[in-house]
């Protein structure tokens, strides 16, 4: 099985090699170890094999992580479930990175808790690029109009588009969810205005981050490849 450091080295060889195939540098991916269910000192081995950048989809539970590692100053928490509005304000007071803004109202209560904070947001707005009903997210056609209203809201940074693409093994079905992501970030762009040239897509999972990456992802996410397979059990924190 091996240890976090060598599956998290063996998982960064594998997002290396993708870039290359790719004609990228690997310096243009970054490597999410997504560590919702894992305890803290698995986060902590993680971060002392290099990797900064966390994802967590539990508000209480990524809250008591934050705490317990407070003392890792370069850690990046990036959360990365459905978040319901009643959460925004718990969210806003430790995450660096929201991977799932798909509405203005979630948009007004961050911007609202982050102002009388003082803090900034980066932003990425979650697209529903499969077009499944049991997925959370914007449809394509509405994430122009989405982009552009959200630049009234000046604590939250758009950086990008996210996605989860369908759940199969039909490369063509993933490789059309993905085109459809670039596509979108090119159109976001030529809109011309500067707080749309956000770049960034975060896409792609331990099943699909190589062909992601060859379709222009900036963020993979990645667990069990990294932590290994989670607990049975419930865990406490």
């Amino acid at each position: 099985m091996g240890s976090v450091a060598e599956r998290l080295a063996a998982v960064q060889a594998r997002v290396d090699a993708a870039c290359e195939r790719s004609g990228r540098g690997p310096d243009e991916v970054r490597l999410m170890a997504v560590s919702k269910t894992q305890p803290p000192e698995r986060i902590r081995e993680a971060y002392e094999a290099g990797c900064r950048l966390f994802g967590e989809n539990k508000v209480q539970e990524a809250q008591q992580k934050a705490i317990e590692l407070v003392d890792l100053p370069d850690l990046r928490w990036a959360f990365i479930g459905h978040l319901q509005t009643n959460k925004a304000k718990d969210v806003a007071g430790w995450a660096s990175e929201l991977h799932a803004l798909d509405s203005l109202k979630l948009a007004r209560i961050l911007n609202r808790r982050l102002h009388d904070s003082g803090r900034d947001l980066d932003v990425f707005i979650q697209v529903n690029s499969s077009g499944e009903a049991s997925k959370f997210g914007l449809a394509p056609e509405a994430v122009p109009d989405f982009a552009v209203e959200l630049q009234a809201f000046s604590t939250l940074k758009v950086r990008g588009l996210m996605t989860l693409a369908v759940f199969s093994d039909d490369q063509g079905a993933l490789r059309a969810c993905f085109e459809r992501m670039r596509g979108l970030r090119a159109r976001l762009q030529d809109l011309g205005s500067a707080a749309l040239a956000a770049d960034q897509l975060s896409m792609g999972m331990s099943g699909d981050f190589e062909l992601a990456i060859e379709y222009g992802a900036t963020t993979v996410r990645v667990g069990e490849a990294i932590f290994g397979p989670r607990s049975t059990e419930r865990t406490k924190f």
